[in-house]
């Protein structure tokens, strides 16, 4: 039974879902916006607000424990920097996944995942 698996599968091997979570995150961090499929967006909802709740703690074995995951340092010096800053007030609830339109070519749900208060 599947009662209370809190994450999709997403139709791929752990380690693939892992590996695609990891560049999506590094993307959105990066980037601050970025559009996916409505599955992928809610997965990845879960992986960004963990990752700016690391750089909000700060510290040496948050720094590290977010360098697993984030694959750029530059991207990882933002989140314990100007991530960091900007949302030490907000208690979580760092993203905003809009769905936008369906995809031309398999009618997907496609969704838009974005930073809230991000400069536009």
């Amino acid at each position: 039974m599947r009662h209370r698996k809190s994450h999709g599968k997403l139709g791929r091997t752990s380690a693939h879902r892992k590996a695609l979570l990891r560049n999506m995150v590094t993307s959105l961090l990066d980037h601050e916006v970025i559009e996916t499929t409505d599955a992928k967006a809610k997965e990845l909802r879960r992986v960004a607000d963990r990752m700016i709740t690391l750089g909000k703690r700060g510290g040496l074995h948050a720094r590290r424990q977010a360098a697993s995951v984030i694959k750029s340092e530059s991207v990882t010096a933002k989140v314990f920097g100007e991530l960091a800053e900007r949302y030490k007030e907000r208690p979580g609830g760092y993203t905003r996944v809009l769905k936008v339109r369906q995809r031309i070519g398999d009618a997907a749900p496609m969704s838009v995942v974005e930073l809230v208060d991000r400069s536009s």
